[in-house]
């Protein structure tokens, strides 16, 4: 999640706060500290590219390569295994959550608690041709494809009521306005039973969602500290996950079976004499890192990096076409 620059953010911010407020209020009480507790023995950071932007979201393309939004600036772009940095289209409205699907780069537009209507936009990569798929969304955010091809997309958005999560068939166009009610969602991920996802919204709580039952989320996690702000997310075939988390410009890894947290990096924050959150790291992704498996993250200082992690920590994704 973030939101514009200037009065917008500002009004942004102030209505965020108090809505988060008001959930937190009615959520139950958990006892976490002020700080992350810490498990970043031997993990090993790498930045791959720095210095292109505020960037949201990313997706493997399988070749070593990632996809990339950048939320402020508007863009769409590619990052190939080599480093190198190319932007595809440009003049984007805040753009979002990006997912790869055969031959295509499926990606959203108008992420924001009270930006203007959003998109669904389907790119083709032989081609570089693009699709609007569907208009008029209340700040899209998250995005996950699911096992069968269908797409979950994630609203944040506060100018009508809240959409919770959006299911949108590409085969048949079929389109599900709210699949499933839980308001103001953020970071999704598939859960490694394949019948499940993960989510969590402004109340600062992690949700599984049977894909059978989608009324019915389950709270798998409560606040890991006293002050969190998650974002987007992946699961392991262990069912851990990684969860990004503006806050503290961190990732937390979360066991979803007891709901415990640690942070195994922080301070990712955008540089500046002051802070105005969300401005930590935004997207988290499970892909191959030459013959082992690591993680890849975004974050709105504009930097991608790769976090291997140390012997013993399994890292296979819970998505099974990774």
């Amino acid at each position: 999640m973030a939101t514009g620059l200037g009065s917008n953010r500002i009004r942004a911010a102030v209505l965020a706060v108090a809505v988060v407020a008001g959930l937190v209020a009615a959520a139950p009480a958990a006892g976490g500290d002020p700080v992350p507790s810490m498990c970043a023995d031997g993990w090993e950071a790498t930045t791959l590219v720095e210095g292109v932007g505020n960037l949201e979201n990313l997706d493997s393309d399988g070749k070593g390569g990632f996809y990339v939004t950048g939320l402020l600036d508007g863009y769409f772009a590619h990052v190939d295994s080599a480093g190198r940095f190319e932007k595809l289209l440009t003049g984007l409205d805040h753009p979002a959550g990006v997912r790869v699907a055969g031959p295509y780069v499926y990606f959203v537009t108008g992420d924001g608690l009270t930006e203007k209507p959003g998109t669904l936009q389907r790119y083709e990569i032989a081609t570089g041709a693009t699709t609007v798929l569907l208009t008029e969304l209340n700040g899209p955010n998250g995005l996950l494809l699911l096992p069968d091809g269908d797409l979950l997309f994630s609203t944040i958005g506060v100018n009508g009521p809240p959409t919770g999560i959006g299911r949108y068939r590409p085969s048949t166009g079929a389109y599900t306005k709210t699949w499933s009610s839980l308001p103001l969602t953020n970071g999704l991920a598939l859960a490694p039973d394949g019948q499940s996802i993960y989510t969590d919204n402004l109340t600062m709580r992690i949700f599984r969602i049977p894909l059978d039952a989608p009324e019915s989320p389950v709270v798998i996690s409560a606040v890991p500290n006293l002050v969190s702000m998650p974002d987007d997310m992946e699961a392991t075939r262990t069912d851990t996950l990684y969860v990004a988390d503006h806050a503290f410009g961190s990732i937390n890894q979360v066991n979803t079976t007891t709901g415990a947290a640690c942070a195994i990096i922080t301070g990712l924050i955008m540089p500046g004499p002051m802070r105005n959150p969300p401005d930590g790291t935004t997207s988290v992704r499970i892909a191959r890192g030459g013959d082992s498996w690591a993680l890849y993250i975004t974050g709105m200082d504009g930097t991608l990096r790769r976090l291997r992690p140390p012997a013993g920590i399994d890292l296979t994704p819970a998505t099974p076409s990774r």
